[in-house]
């Protein structure tokens, strides 16, 4: 059942990695307000501009309204990418496990008579150690524009990561994250509205369903669709290498 919840989020969120843009044109810091809401009301006809918060009135660090509304954006396009892939993940690793040897002492990948949470403490420190490092990476990558683009705060479009041209150019050649083979540069901007529309949406979706497989993990019954398919965690899934060490312990 997980995995064919993974294939029908697969198939409604083809756009998933599209760069973002806003309704009509792309973003200018002098109408982020204007984008913010025209965006909020084609992502969601019924609720409309909806800031409880008034988020998008605030100044983060001195920057200035436009410069926040920047900030909020981006982030919201980027955990939307990472709950989507979470969730495609977790649904995917709950049914299958690479049938290759993991280490080179020959120690497989954790079986999927583990729950996905169970799977990740399995793993040898040193492999958790390598992914949020290559994480950092591109983090680094994303904050420093790629060394040729503004920071998403200053003027580039929220949601948009930079081209790895500079590293491949310079270090080593290396596929963009975004279109790495450049079959999407022709494509309309109204298809590019559409689309980040569709990857705004999926990506809330996805944020809800990844922590509906967590909770219903971790606490039984407290997801009560998920009752038939939840795998009992008793573990810390807010501390990733609770299995190796804990910070505060």
């Amino acid at each position: 059942m997980k995995l064919a919840s993974s294939i029908l989020l697969l198939a409604s969120s083809v756009s998933a990695f599209a760069p973002g843009s806003t309704q009509g044109k792309t973003t200018q810091l002098n109408s982020a307000r204007a984008d913010l809401e025209e965006l909020a009301k084609a992502s969601n006809p019924t609720i409309n501009y909806y800031d409880p918060l008034s988020l998008a009135e605030a100044d983060f660090w001195g920057e200035g309204e436009d410069a926040t509304i920047g900030f909020l954006r981006h982030a919201e396009l980027k955990h939307g990418r990472v709950a989507m892939a979470a969730f495609v993940g977790y649904c995917v690793q709950s049914n299958f496990v690479w049938p290759w040897a993991m280490t080179k002492a020959g120690d497989s990948f954790p079986s999927t008579d583990l729950s996905p949470e169970a799977q990740w403490d399995a793993m040898p420190a040193n492999a958790k150690w390598q992914i949020f490092t290559v994480i950092a990476a591109l983090e680094v990558w994303d904050e420093c524009g790629g060394g040729d683009q503004p920071h998403y705060m200053r003027g580039r479009t929220a949601g948009k990561y930079p081209s790895f041209k500079n590293f491949s150019d310079n270090v080593h050649p290396v596929l963009n994250l975004y279109d790495p083979f450049g079959l999407f540069g022709k494509m309309s901007q109204e298809k590019k509205d559409k689309r980040l529309v569709m990857e705004v949406n999926n990506g809330r979706l996805a944020m809800i369903g990844i922590f509906g497989f967590m909770a219903a993990d971790a606490v039984p019954g407290a997801v009560p669709a998920l009752n038939n398919i939840a795998q009992p965690y008793d573990g810390d899934i807010m501390a990733p290498f609770a299995a190796n060490f804990h910070i505060f312990s």
